[in-house]
């Protein structure tokens, strides 16, 4: 979600060497899957096609969320349109501060969005927190995206008062457990995306992030895989890994290791040309587990036509956008700095607002190839 390159080359099995980081012995934690196991739920998940699914009426999470924007109308049109290019899973944003002000109302939520999404036989994976673009979240009434900005309103989760904040981090748990406690063990949860883009740089915001970010989300990235571990979901749990030195694991952020050493299925993110996806995937393919894609696509670099590759190599993957709304991804990411030129290509999302594609060819490529496979 952010600007940077997942290279990921020959270094992982050096990296992926288990060093136990910040291991707290007062849970009882379930060991990481064994790869077997990983392999296992892989072979049952199937080839998965998705999307990073906001609907196109809401411009962040709480207003996907909130009961006054929520909109299952437009989510189950939505989520038709992703079945009928051949889509079987999507990637799906939740927010601490719903669980803090909603509680069971949000989880209801919740469940309502996985029905109208199994209805069209579509798993979900959700991403319990988030680590870029605005770092003060605040319920209620959200501001008005800025006019061509791309995600120009989208939250992070925690915010940075409570991630500064560890005494504040206990709260926190409590969301994990009651989410992860209430889908663990749920048929239309595929997986469980603990964090997304922990330590980001977040160059949007550049100022606002708290003061040694990097250290405090890799301390509580460790705590919040103990507190859905303690709950041993029967679905995989994973982290992507999206900033990762290539050749030079020494090099890697806490982070990205802690991702590659406790995920039970390896994620990433690869806004990256041809070349460097199939370095990527060679890399992280030394793991010996499955291998899940959870952000890809941003014309030109990354175009549509990368999903073949990622077939070929038996590589799940979720692209980046589904319809162009309210979160303005068909915008680049220099969108922050300067303005887009009028017709120039969008940057993420595959169709219009009224369902047409943006390029017939893409749309085309997308039911060709998952055709090829049966759904998940």
């Amino acid at each position: 979600m952010g600007n940077h390159l997942g290279m990921i080359g020959g270094f992982v099995g050096a990296a992926l060497r288990t060093r136990g980081i910040g291991r707290h012995p007062r849970l009882r934690s379930r060991a990481r899957w064994g790869v077997e196991r990983s392999q296992a739920w892989a072979d049952c998940a199937g080839w998965l096609v998705g999307c990073n699914f906001t609907p196109s009426t809401a411009s962040n999470q709480l207003e996907l969320w909130q009961l006054d924007t929520f909109d299952p109308a437009t989510i189950d049109r939505e989520l038709g349109w992703a079945a009928a290019l051949g889509m079987n899973s999507i990637r799906l944003f939740l927010h601490d501060l719903m669980w803090e002000l909603e509680g069971d109302a949000f989880l209801d939520r919740i469940d309502r969005v996985l029905n109208l999404a199994a209805g069209h036989g579509i798993s979900v994976m959700p991403v319990l927190f988030d680590g870029v673009w605005d770092p003060d979240p605040r319920p209620g009434e959200q501001r008005h995206p800025r006019p061509g900005v791309h995600n120009s309103t989208w939250v992070q989760g925690p915010g940075a008062t409570v991630l500064a904040d560890r005494s504040r981090w206990r709260s926190l748990r409590a969301y994990v457990e009651a989410v992860v406690g209430r889908f663990g063990d749920d048929d239309r949860v595929i997986a469980w995306d603990l964090f997304n883009e922990p330590d980001s740089p977040n160059p949007a915001w550049a100022g606002r992030d708290p003061a040694g970010k990097s250290a405090l989300v890799a301390d509580l990235l460790d705590q919040v895989w103990d507190w859905a571990a303690a709950v041993d979901p029967a679905q995989p749990l994973t982290v992507g890994v999206f900033l990762f030195p290539d050749r030079h694991p020494e090099r890697a952020s806490r982070v990205a290791r802690i991702a590659l050493e406790r995920s039970d299925v390896i994620s990433f993110h690869a806004y990256v040309g041809d070349d460097a996806l199939e370095a990527t995937i060679a890399g992280l393919a030394r793991s010996g587990r499955p291998l899940v894609c959870t952000e890809w696509l941003a014309r030109p670099k990354s175009p549509a036509s990368q999903l073949a590759t990622f077939q070929r190599h038996g590589v799940s993957a979720y692209c980046w956008g589904l319809v162009d709304g309210r979160t303005q991804t068909r915008f680049p990411w220099a969108s922050w700095v300067r303005s887009t030129p009028e017709g120039a290509p969008w940057f993420h999302d595959l169709l219009h607002g009224d369902g047409t594609a943006y390029d017939p060819a893409e749309v085309a490529l997308f039911r060709e190839l998952t055709a090829r496979q049966p759904r998940g």
